[in-house]
């Protein structure tokens, strides 16, 4: 992925001075070095975020079938799909892929790394909110 940059005008200029490109940090990217907060970036996508979300309000040892977990979130099935693949590839989601009579069905839970790692995201947020 290209480094985003901005245009900035060298210190000192005036008027059509000279122009020079400058990094731009993604929003919150020093935050959590700042105060000493970790930040899970795997979780802390929106999308990711409000699954891992719904997933931890299911009971442990409980699974929510695909495509209730998608029509509570309104996701299209193609991108609920690629987010779960890189929850699951992180440790913190399992999918249960069986039958249904003749139809195939996924079920998806949290797993124990994932309720972890859920809950200390929270507790993390919560710490660099009220810093």
């Amino acid at each position: 992925m290209a480094e985003k940059s901005r245009r900035v005008k060298s210190e000192g200029s005036v008027g059509s001075g000279t122009w020079a490109a400058k990094p731009v940090e993604p929003a919150g990217a020093g935050a959590s070095a700042a105060s000493g907060v970790d930040i899970d970036p795997v979780i802390h996508a929106q999308a990711r975020l409000r699954i891992m979300a719904t997933l931890a309000a299911v009971p442990a040892g409980d699974e929510l079938h695909f495509p209730r977990l998608r029509e509570l979130l309104g996701m299209t099935a193609g991108n609920l799909s690629t987010h779960l693949s890189k929850l699951e590839a992180a440790g913190y989601v399992q999918q249960n892929k069986t039958y249904a009579g003749r139809s195939p069905a996924t079920f998806l839970a949290l797993t124990l790394e994932g309720r972890v790692a859920f809950e200390r995201y929270v507790r993390n947020l919560r710490s660099l909110l009220n810093a």
